[in-house]
């Protein structure tokens, strides 16, 4: 997938010179590209949140805030996909090592309220498979596009944890108690067609049409009054502030999930391609 914008080279390398997992380019209007790259991540090409990735979408976005060039920041994947899961391996570390949980629990935690309190608004450009920490941002940007045929997949009961990233603080803002119960509860997949039609996402388009519209609406935006753009975003943004409590709550109770026994059965299956087996009983 490629966008024919006029680039003017890369970034300024002040903000963004120790950044590798995401890949960054200036367009015109002061857009700013976030391609999370699928070079080496894994055999699928898909860009997975290993502890690179983890760290850098955590990150990013502060830097995007005090860039004084952005206006406005478009994120997509390369390849078959926005996103992938996380990396097994780093899942492994998170369940045997006290020190990389909470690490990665304090990059989850900055990555969802990175994204809300980032000034610039954010356009995300979802096509092929949408999980993971990238889903987070897909999901959390203030125009969210999704290729219809793109598949929406929140993956932590089938890995064994709770639904914490961003799950409980948006989905059942976007598409109503019932459907985020639906999808997360079972993860079922969610195309980006039946995405839009729920309200999960902004609007879902042919994937040869994803990022011109992606960069359309990058462009209206970066066109239009910053002051008044920016403090609608934040405005608006008041309603997932305000649900602060319940993401604090899910991503705990997600965490506390790595250090039991059903994500070492979730990774398990994964790994063998086969159904989890998680009949040890009730937790509680």
């Amino acid at each position: 997938m490629s966008h024919d914008s006029q680039a003017h080279g890369t970034p300024n390398p002040d903000f963004y010179a120790g950044y590798h997992a995401l890949r960054l380019r200036r367009h015109s209007h002061g857009i700013l590209e976030v391609v999370m790259s699928g070079e080496g991540a894994n055999k699928s090409g898909l860009a997975t949140a290993d502890a690179h990735m983890h760290r850098e979408l955590a990150d990013i976005w502060r830097d995007i805030d005090r860039d004084p060039e952005v206006r406005v920041a478009v994120i997509r994947g390369e390849g078959k996909g926005f996103s992938a899961g996380g990396d097994l391996g780093l899942v492994e570390q998170m369940a045997t090592d006290f020190d990389v949980r909470t690490r990665v629990w304090r990059e989850a935690r900055d990555l969802v309220y990175s994204v809300i309190n980032c000034s610039k608004p954010v356009v995300s450009a979802m096509h092929g498979p949408a999980v993971g920490a990238g889903l987070v941002v897909g999901l959390l940007a203030d125009i969210s596009i999704a290729a219809k045929s793109a598949r929406i997949i929140d993956g932590h009961t089938r890995l064994g944890v709770a639904a914490g990233d961003h799950a409980a603080i948006v989905w059942p803002l976007l598409c109503g108690m019932a459907k985020a119960k639906y999808y997360l509860m079972l993860c079922e997949p969610v195309s980006g067609e039946e995405a839009e039609r729920i309200g999960l996402v902004s609007l879902a388009v042919d994937e040869n049409d994803l990022l011109p519209k992606a960069f359309e609406v990058a462009q209206k935006l970066a066109s239009g009054s910053q002051t008044a753009i920016r403090w609608t975003k934040y405005a608006l943004n008041n309603w997932l502030r305000s649900a602060g409590p319940t993401f604090d709550a899910s991503l705990a109770l997600e965490f506390m999930g790595f250090a039991g026994p059903d994500v070492r059965e979730g990774v398990s299956s994964l790994r063998e391609r086969r159904a989890p087996d998680f009949r040890r009983g009730d937790p509680f």
